[in-house]
């Protein structure tokens, strides 16, 4: 992850960084994310989702890993996860956290198409946000 100022309301790298490496779970993998605003999510979400409007996150892995480390890039709209933030009522960092292990997991293989599948993540979701005494992003 390279270092950049971060920008207004978006956590510090070193918080990014370690809510990613808790959802890799003792994983050693390198990642992009990639914080942006309204349009260039937009222009992801149509391009690759076929949904012409921003969201909160979006992830690529890799389909051919080069070397087992690289896994794929996370891409997150800082406008959308704030706006999500305040009308759910939640803490912002607890909101950039569930999102980033969201991304994070859906690079490890999990999904949430199918309902067993769902559970299946929002529990290991669940888990992961608690050991940073972030509440059930569910609820």
């Amino acid at each position: 992850m390279q270092r950049r100022v971060a920008a207004r309301g978006v956590p510090a790298p070193a918080s990014l960084r370690r809510w990613a490496q808790a959802a890799l779970e003792r994983q050693r993998a390198d990642i992009t994310l990639r914080i942006v605003g309204h349009q260039e999510s937009q222009l992801l979400n149509r391009q690759f989702r076929g949904k012409d409007k921003p969201t909160n996150v979006l992830s690529f892995p890799y389909p051919e890993r080069r070397s087992p480390a690289v896994i794929g890039d996370i891409v997150m709209c800082a406008p959308v996860v704030a706006r999500e933030a305040r009308e759910q009522g939640k803490a912002a960092a607890a909101h950039w956290a569930h999102m980033v292990m969201h991304g994070v997991l859906h690079l490890r293989g999990f999904d949430h198409q199918r309902a067993a599948e769902a559970r299946r993540m929002e529990a290991r979701e669940r888990r992961l946000l608690a050991a940073f005494s972030f509440p059930d992003p569910y609820r």
